[in-house]
């Protein structure tokens, strides 16, 4: 007999109480513990491939961690699960709580699938979504309510991490190999998680409430990669939040609204996909394709916005704040429906989450929960000019700009013959292109 231990959104030995329940299950039953992981078909060939090059690392990391064990099959779950199962004589399936949309379905047809349990335990949240509801008895629609429910509410501690684990021997189809991108991947693996972590608790963690919004500054954890994959989780963030001896609110925070989103797409799984409220008429929207194209490779002639988009191609990563600032200028200067942006930063960022992403995206369209007004519009010159003061970020990205000196690198075109000749000029005027988002919002949807 055995116990399986299927992997997912989890990948990591520590503060995984998964790990933990299969473990205990097993030491009583004097069973092994197969460590596996499923390729999944579905979720593997549409992930862009900066995200599967990142997750072959990882994989390769946590198959380190249990000395070469970790098992790998290749094949849609609720075929591979059973046979496995029937395979090593398992007794149960464990796994942590799958939260949006498809792991809900597949865990569905999984354990219908299976002859023996499939028992979750615990989520990638400190508080699972869908578990917080108002006195009503309704989901959350604003995010500073949930956050005090959420606080309020509170969270275990850091599950301990098993030690002596007896992780049986299992054929592997292998991990597979790593797909060729020009992306700049951080170092993966719940090791790598872990030090950039306590680096950042160290010399960076004081200082997030003053620097989180500068793009041109180390302020923040970059922890949305481990998180997505699960190295993580956040109850260990919080913990070492709660020791932390200066302010941490505004980090907490940011946790905060993580879960609130993943609260919104466990109630509204269409969010996904579509707007969870209308805001414009559908003739507000540009169906095409020189303004976007120009937009995704960086030539919009806004250099913030350049300057985000070539930090994406680079990287797989952007800055919080210049995400916001894209996405308003994509949505509301360039008239494109939110879904399009979406989806195309899904095929570009490393960190790329269902929920994160595609709520994010909303609460800039203004169709979101607790979502930022559509009237609220980001200048990307002022935006610039307050969060990227000398314009460093800009001429990190912008090589064409790297020689306008100082806040000039914001505004390239008044600078006449002293202009980059092979930077291009504004695609559109911005508070032309304001005034025709503030009419079709008037307009109201139809």
């Amino acid at each position: 007999m055995a116990t399986i231990l299927w992997f997912r959104r989890d990948l990591r030995l520590a503060d995984n109480p998964a790990l933990v329940t299969a473990v205990e299950r097993a030491a009583s039953c004097d069973d092994e513990v197969v460590p596996l992981f499923v390729v999944d078909p579905a979720l593997w060939r549409p992930s862009a491939a900066p995200r599967v090059a990142y997750l072959t690392r990882s994989l390769r990391a946590l198959d380190e961690s249990l000395g070469g064990r970790l098992v790998v099959r290749h094949g849609t779950p609720s075929e591979v699960l059973p046979a496995v199962a029937r395979e090593v004589a398992a007794a149960a399936v464990h796994v942590t709580a799958a939260t949006e949309p498809y792991g809900r379905r597949r865990d569905d047809a999984v354990e219908r699938a299976l002859d023996v349990p499939l028992v979750p335990t615990g989520s990638p949240y400190a508080v699972a979504p869908g578990r917080l509801t108002t006195q009503a008895g309704t989901p959350y629609q604003v995010f500073t309510p949930f956050r005090a429910a959420w606080l309020d509410h509170g969270w275990h501690a850091p599950a301990r991490q098993p030690q002596d684990v007896r992780w049986a021997q299992v054929r592997s189809d292998g991990i597979p190999d790593e797909p060729t991108t020009d992306v700049r991947l951080p170092a993966a693996g719940e090791r790598a998680a872990r030090a950039r972590w306590s680096a950042y608790v160290q010399d960076g963690l004081e200082r997030y409430g003053t620097e989180r919004d500068r793009p041109d500054i180390d302020g923040t954890s970059r922890l949305s990669v481990p998180l997505k994959y699960g190295e993580l989780h956040p109850r260990t963030l919080l913990a070492d939040l709660a020791a932390f001896g200066s302010d941490v609110a505004t980090f907490r925070s940011q946790l905060a609204w993580r879960e609130f989103h993943a609260d919104v797409l466990w109630h509204h799984p269409g969010a996904a996909r579509s707007s969870l409220r209308e805001v414009v008429p559908p003739d507000a929207w540009d169906p095409g394709d020189a303004a976007f194209d120009a937009w995704a490779a960086g030539r919009t002639g806004y250099p913030i916005v350049d300057a985000g988009m070539r930090q994406l191609r680079a990287l797989g990563w952007v800055h919080n704040r210049v995400r916001m600032v894209v996405a308003s200028f994509l949505v509301k200067d360039l008239h494109v429906r939110w879904q399009r942006g979406a989806r195309y930063f899904m095929e570009r960022l490393v960190d790329g989450d269902v929920a994160q992403n595609q709520l994010n995206w909303q609460w800039v369209a203004g169709t979101g929960r607790d979502a930022a007004p559509y009237v609220r519009v980001f200048n990307p010159v002022t935006q610039g000019e307050r969060f990227d003061p000398d314009g460093s970020y800009v001429r990190e990205w912008v090589p064409e700009l790297r020689q306008v000196p100082g806040r000039a690198v914001h505004r390239p075109w008044t600078l006449g013959r002293a202009a980059p000749p092979d930077y291009p000029p504004p695609i559109v005027d911005h508070a032309a292109e304001r005034r025709i988002a503030l009419d079709d919002f008037r307009r109201g949807p139809v």
